[in-house]
């Protein structure tokens, strides 16, 4: 069985979807019925690194529009038949529909976050994403969001949920040069992780520079640690110049994969009180790490954190319910793995993976 996978980014990409691409990707071609997986990616930051052995990456289609229409049309006349069509952001619909009246194989949509929680305002797109064969959502609260305006059955949609790395991510002492570098030395450090996007204003920057006033009164060495970059960085730190905060905001810019574990270590509580999150798999690399979190109820951090099983969940609009969800997280033991996390383990996934691609393909879409 050869299957094509049309993505945003996966191997070479960088954030939470590309991982999840990744992870998708290897327990594809992990399926002992799968024979090759052909995948078309639209951006290519990094070098991909080591590619799993069923995988074709056509790595020419990230050279822009043009490059991935490109594959596109090489594919459709190269007549390779595919027996599922994974369309893997709703915005590559269009494309993905080619395939499938060319070659009259099922077509199956990944629906990870935010953006299919309602119609994208492209008539052609919504349109196709009301006829999908299924598709595949990261969380229990991405399918019912879906399905509410895209008008599908909820049957017609399974839930797969990320995995993490927990030989990557483990506990460990916080590194003393990095807090040097970083000017934390001494203090109580809170811990955000994610993109610094103007158009990703949910993912809860805000509510926590807005209660650091309140913060500092209860823990004076208290500092907040944002790793990550984006276009709404300059509007966040003046943010924190406005309220008084900057010399207790930390901004760390990008940091590579390789390096994440070490700057979760050094937080004493992981925060991200978010309303627009389809999972947070950053939420379960802390708790890898042995950092307690704090989460959102408005959102799908609910589902990662297991409906508060593995974290603290707050209503991240009720300021003090998040400095009383912060204190109590701050209180937790450092370096505890909770148990239950194996739930999200890739061997988990995988399992899950084969079962719901299995699914799908049984019911002939």
């Amino acid at each position: 069985m050869k299957i094509l996978l049309l993505t945003p980014d996966a191997f070479g990409g960088l954030g939470g979807i590309a991982k999840y691409n990744r992870d998708l990707i290897r327990g594809l071609c992990s399926h002992p019925r799968v024979s090759e997986v052909v995948a078309l990616p639209r951006r290519l930051a990094l070098p991909t690194g080591a590619l799993p052995e069923k995988l074709t990456y056509l790595a020419a289609a990230a050279g822009g529009k043009f490059a991935y229409l490109k594959q596109v049309a090489g594919l459709l006349c190269s007549g390779t038949r595919f027996e599922a069509i994974i369309s893997g952001h709703i915005n590559l619909l269009p494309a993905a529909h080619l395939f499938r009246m060319v070659l009259k194989a099922p077509l199956i949509l990944l629906c990870y976050g935010i953006d299919t929680w309602q119609p994208t305002g492209n008539r052609l797109t919504d349109c196709l994403a009301a006829r999908v064969d299924a598709a595949v959502a990261i969380s229990e609260i991405t399918r019912e969001r879906f399905c509410q305006w895209a008008k599908i059955a909820s049957h017609r949609v399974q839930i797969l949920p990320p995995a993490v790395n927990l030989a990557h991510y483990s506990p460990g002492a916080k590194d003393p040069e990095l807090l040097r570098g970083l000017g934390l030395t001494g203090k109580v450090v809170l811990l955000t992780l994610a993109r610094l996007a103007a158009t990703e204003r949910y993912k809860g920057f805000d509510e926590i520079i807005e209660l650091l006033p309140a913060l500092l009164e209860r823990i004076p060495e208290v500092a907040y640690l944002i790793v990550g970059d984006g276009d709404d960085r300059g509007r966040l730190e003046e943010k924190a110049a406005a309220l008084g905060v900057s010399d207790r905001v930390v901004f760390a810019g990008f940091v590579r994969e390789e390096e994440k574990a070490a700057y979760y270590r050094l937080a004493d509580a992981y925060v991200m009180p978010g309303r627009g999150e389809g999972f947070g798999i950053v939420f379960l690399e802390a708790l890898a790490c042995g950092i307690p979190v704090v989460g959102s109820k408005l959102d799908g951090s609910r589902e990662a954190l297991r409906q508060g099983e593995l974290g603290i969940l707050v209503d991240s609009s009720n300021p003090r319910e998040l400095l009383e969800g912060i204190m109590a997280a701050l209180k937790r033991p450092k370096g505890v793995v909770p148990p239950g996390l194996e739930y999200f383990s890739f061997e988990n996934f995988e399992r899950r993976c084969h079962n719901v691609m299995g699914q799908i393909l049984a019911a002939g879409g």
